[in-house]
């Protein structure tokens, strides 16, 4: 091994994303007796073939390697498990292989309850809403309204999740709300997409502050709400090895209280994520008003 010299802190190694909790999600759930879809993991077409007639139609089938819902698909007829097979085995980042069938979940809506795992103990902050297409992020915002007794279900599974996988951080806790009833979807350690809206000034830390202070064993006191915020992303509508262009930023940013990133990326595919517009107002607005405006700022940028 090679000395490197002083250091505080290394971070390497591979990204730690959905693929590890498309696998590991259900099983500590069910470890846990936790509420969750039914699943079934299959290796070979064959026990695809039969999980898909042992969970049922409509499911839901993803490679236990991905991220921002690549190579997920939904299957809402036989007509779609050739397709569905085929997309798992090719769209994941670990390439062909096994993948997880799960049961169709009827919600109201989807949150992700951002847990912090840090030095002095758990924190959630306040539950994000968001709006998703074939599984990816498209929009999000903060605070999601949801009643007492789903808020404190959404928490109790968020710690038990998170004390089960252990360790420092923050972690993108995903849930399905019916009514007063939570039922958990996936976990993701590290700060989640749909978390970006946080960088809209909504509280006293965003995300990314917050899982280094945790990871540095840097106290974090509370999280407060200052405001409420939404992101929207900026996707592309092309597909190019050329690095990507950008233009109408300036009428993006032109209201008040919206921010723009841009995410750097050197090249696209068509409806890839290239960045993200965030909107603030102040706490008690009008939510619906805010994303609309936001996302009406986000649709003036223009990859190219």
């Amino acid at each position: 091994m090679k000395k490197i010299g002083e250091y505080d802190m290394i971070i390497g190694g591979r990204q730690a994303i959905d693929g590890d909790t498309a696998q590991v999600g259900p099983q500590i759930a069910e470890k846990l007796g936790l509420p969750t879809s039914r699943y079934k993991f299959a290796e070979t077409r064959e026990e695809f073939d039969a999980a898909i007639k042992e969970i049922g139609i409509p499911c839901v089938v993803k490679p236990i390697m991905s991220s921002s819902g690549h190579g997920q698909s939904t299957v809402k007829s036989e007509a779609d498990i050739d397709a569905a097979w085929k997309e798992a085995q090719e769209g994941g980042r670990a390439g062909a292989g096994r993948v997880i069938v799960e049961g169709f979940v009827k919600f109201d809506y989807e949150i992700t309850l951002l847990t912090v795992r840090h030095s002095g103990g758990t924190l959630f902050l306040n539950p994000i809403g968001h709006h998703q297409v074939d599984g990816d992020y498209r929009e999000s915002w903060q605070p999601q309204a949801m009643s007492e007794v789903a808020l404190a279900q959404a928490q109790d599974i968020a710690k038990k999740i998170t004390d089960a996988l252990g360790g420092y951080g923050i972690f993108g806790v995903e849930l399905f709300v019916c009514g007063d009833e939570v039922i958990f979807s996936e976990v993701s350690p590290r700060p989640h997409d749909t978390g970006m809206v946080t960088l809209a000034g909504t509280q006293c830390l965003n995300e990314f502050e917050l899982h280094a202070r945790a990871v540095l064993g840097l106290p974090i006191p509370e999280i407060e709400q200052y405001r409420m915020g939404a992101s929207a992303v900026i996707l592309s509508p092309i597909a190019s090895k050329v690095q990507p262009r950008y233009r109408g930023m300036a009428d993006a940013v032109v209201e008040p209280d919206t921010d723009i990133r841009i995410f750097g990326k050197p090249y696209t595919k068509v409806n890839r994520r290239m960045g993200v517009v965030v909107c603030n107002a102040p706490n008690g607005s009008d939510m619906d008003a805010l994303r609309d405006k936001c996302k009406a700022a986000a649709a003036k940028v223009e990859v190219y």
